[in-house]
């Protein structure tokens, strides 16, 4: 069966869409604390309820086999339209800070119905071509994930709710463009379902251990990264005297940033392989680490090529990570591992997130992105390993 030429950019496009939901409300976030309120901290708390809100829905979505039981296409619409309501309730149906928890938490769980259903779709399209179709996965959801940031600074004008319901508009034509575009794929079949017994089992496989570890160190990094993009940029400024940026358009470029890394790591990984690519970003991602507290006395023009490189490299590894551990599962629990891994990937960046968020309210910003270096050093020696066995084979 030939495979018709729409179906990975409408995978890419829908997975964009939906994946922009993920950071609408931090993109309105000064608007935000005006309107209902909101503490300092208010940024790390409600990107935390979408993490917990992530992590809920995707052990549900996994333990009732949804994605195997429901058309993934249908799966994917529902959960979009669901999310798109859910963010638009922040506008429609304010309730204060309670309710911005409860509609972020609620935005979350239905994330598990976007992000890895996505990747299940090109599973079951792209068998043996999954890894280069994973980067640009991957690579869309970078993008979406920085886009209410665009928004924001294209529309400054724009009422912050104008802002929030865009993203949800977009989220809903996204799934209804994969839904109305995309059957169910050649190579769809039955998973496994999750197993409990996998929680223990999994990771007596030694590569499978390695993988996962170097995917939880990698996460400590990255989402608490790109939450405190904003953050970062507006400390900066204060120390600079006559220095004016656009903040948000600035946040979008230096998040978007990492679909460079995600979309060329693809294809290097096609030549040194995914544990090379891995890292390699790894190392440079705990470079920038290190050198954060530095970075605040550069001029301008430094500064933000500094996060550029730190965006490209932070997520890079991305799709590396999830190849590795997709290879290295145990056959018969690739289901649950898989699972396991995203859950307690995701539940890690709650941690480091708030971990940030204290040193923030303690008026240490200058310091805080230290607290990230243990991430990438985990994962390098976790990954090291792999890497000395992909170079042998």
């Amino acid at each position: 069966m030939q495979r018709p030429w729409h179906i990975l950019p409408v995978i890419v496009i829908a997975q964009f869409a939906g994946t922009s939901l993920w950071f609408a409300s931090n993109a309105v976030m000064p608007e935000l604390s005006l309107a209902f309120a909101l503490g300092e901290g208010a940024v790390s708390d409600l990107t935390s309820a979408v993490q917990f809100g992530f992590i809920g829905g995707t052990l549900v979505f996994a333990i009732l086999n949804l994605a195997d039981r429901v058309s993934p296409s249908l799966l994917f619409l529902v959960s979009a339209l669901l999310g798109a309501i859910c963010n638009a309730l922040v506008v429609w149906a304010p309730m204060g800070l309670t309710g911005l928890l409860l509609y972020r938490f609620s935005t979350g769980f239905f994330l598990a119905g976007i992000y890895p259903v996505g990747m299940k779709i090109a599973s079951d399209w792209f068998a043996g071509q999954l890894g280069k179709a994973l980067g640009l996965l991957v690579g869309a959801l970078v993008l979406g994930t920085a886009l209410p940031h665009l928004i924001r600074s294209l529309g400054a004008e724009l009422d912050w709710s104008l802002v929030i319901l865009s993203v949800s508009g977009l989220a809903t034509l996204g799934g209804l463009l994969l839904y109305l575009s995309i059957p169910d794929g050649p190579h769809r079949k039955k998973g496994t379902k999750f197993n409990p017994k996998a929680l223990i089992n999994v990771f007596k496989e030694k590569d499978f251990r390695a993988a996962t570890v170097g995917y939880f160190g990698h996460m400590w990094e990255l989402y608490a990264f790109w939450t405190f993009v904003p953050v970062l940029l507006g400390y900066y400024l204060e120390m600079q005297d006559g220095v004016s940026v656009d903040i948000s358009f600035w946040s979008f470029m230096i998040i978007a940033s990492g679909f460079l890394g995600c979309t060329i790591g693809g294809y290097i990984s096609i030549r040194k392989g995914s544990a090379w690519v891995a890292f390699l970003l790894l190392t440079v991602s705990l470079i920038c680490c290190v050198l954060s507290a530095f970075a605040y006395a550069l001029p301008v023009p430094l500064f933000f090529i500094f996060l550029l490189i730190w965006g490209i490299s932070v997520v890079g590894d991305s799709p590396q990570f999830s190849t590795l551990t997709a290879r290295t599962a145990p056959k018969e629990w690739v289901g649950s591992a898989l699972t396991i891994s995203t859950c307690i990937g995701f539940s890690i960046t709650i941690f480091s997130i708030q971990i940030l968020k204290q040193a923030q309210l303690n008026g240490q910003i200058h310091w805080a992105l230290l607290w990230l270096v243990p991430g990438p050093i985990l994962g390098l020696w976790a990954t090291f390993p792999l890497l000395k066995k992909e170079r042998k084979s």
